[in-house]
């Protein structure tokens, strides 16, 4: 099991870093690209220096991984412009590109379940699976509300070049329709994944 989760980890590394590196190459905007694959430059260094100390769930290390692609995927295109997003807003007949909406799904889907993990496994909370999942889906909005401000200063500062950062594509709801994006992914993975979580917690735990 511990070699087949490390070829699995390994593959991950691998198909990120690919992912980055072919992104890099020539993206719609230098600028965008810079600051939506940034979160993946930033983290990736501490989760590789830390898997041996602190090394996670292989569940969570998934969707940490799928999160990065979904990052550098909107950075290489721009999130209005992504190929996939494309076709579903046609398939759809939807009046803009939704894939930005994947992403803070997912902003607040793996951060609270990152959340949990560590609650757990550093016993700040025992006993309370409700205290838990709350505080969870909490930190993962406050990732959202700073991510949100983050996006509002990149547009004070760009002016009008922010806009393939921002995403909106002319919804002046962007902002509130982000956020609500990350309740549900949040909420969702405390709601779908708390048992399947708690099982790979303790595997983890077991010495091998």
């Amino acid at each position: 099991m511990k070699n087949d989760n490390s070829r699995l980890h390994t593959a991950l590394v691998l198909l990120v870093a690919v992912a980055l590196i072919a992104s890099a190459i020539k993206p719609f905007d230098r600028m965008t690209w810079v600051m939506e694959v940034l979160p993946v430059v930033l983290v990736a260094p501490l989760l590789w220096f830390s898997r041996r100390r602190f090394p996670l769930t292989t569940l969570l290390y998934v969707l940490i991984a799928v999160h990065a692609l979904v990052l550098i995927g909107g950075g290489t295109w721009t999130y209005a412009r992504v190929p996939i997003g494309n076709w579903v807003q046609e398939v759809f007949a939807l009046s803009r590109n939704p894939y930005d909406k994947l992403g803070h799904l997912l902003q607040g889907f793996v951060p609270a379940l990152a959340t949990r993990e560590l609650l757990i496994r550093h016993r700040i909370v025992v006993g309370h699976p409700f205290i838990v999942g709350l505080l969870s889906v909490c930190v993962a909005m406050a990732i959202s509300a700073n991510y949100e401000l983050i996006e509002w200063a990149a547009a004070v500062a760009l002016g009008q070049n922010a806009d393939d950062f921002l995403g909106t594509q002319g919804d002046q709801w962007d902002t509130q329709s982000d956020m609500l994006m990350a309740l549900i992914g949040s909420t969702l993975a405390m709601l779908l994944l708390a048992r399947w979580h708690d099982r790979a917690i303790r595997r983890l735990s077991i010495p091998r």
